[in-house]
């Protein structure tokens, strides 16, 4: 069931019981890697759409602080600059620190000015409810390693 609520309105236990914005399918010869992760913190699978999303999944659930983790946990709306923009987190964190806002992105696509100015104003949003905004991403320095059996 979907709601329409203000950000304010949205509190982090409402937000914590959401059900996934998007559902992904799963399509021969697809670029990324999307599947489902048995969590020990929620006790249900949660989904994730890349293996960098799998890598914050993970630190998530062994983190333990962690009380709940939501993929794709709601659409924010915002007027930016005069212009309606959207953006769906990839992950809501409920930690005993409070809420975690989590965007997961490659290194490589950081510096893309659509993605910089995204995560500019979605960070705004998230701080100004003085919860916590990360932006997740692989190591710097890090390389691909290919293994081929």
């Amino acid at each position: 069931m979907e709601s329409d609520l203000s950000w304010g309105e949205a509190s982090a236990e409402y937000l914590g019981a959401a059900e996934s914005w998007r559902i992904f399918h799963w399509d021969m010869g697809q670029k990324h890697y999307s599947g489902s992760y048995w969590s020990s913190v929620n006790r249900d699978l949660v989904i994730y759409e890349s293996r960098l999303e799998l890598a914050r999944l993970l630190l998530a659930d062994f983190d333990p602080n962690a009380r709940r983790i939501v993929a794709q946990p709601f659409l924010l709306k915002a007027r930016v600059d005069g212009r309606l923009r959207k953006h769906i987190p990839d992950y809501l964190l409920l930690t005993d620190a409070g809420p975690i806002v989590v965007d997961v992105k490659p290194r490589h696509r950081l510096g893309k000015p659509e993605v910089a100015f995204t995560f500019a104003w979605a960070r705004r949003l998230v701080q100004e409810r003085d919860w916590t905004y990360e932006v997740f991403s692989e190591p710097e320095g890090s390389r691909s390693i290919w293994i081929c059996l």
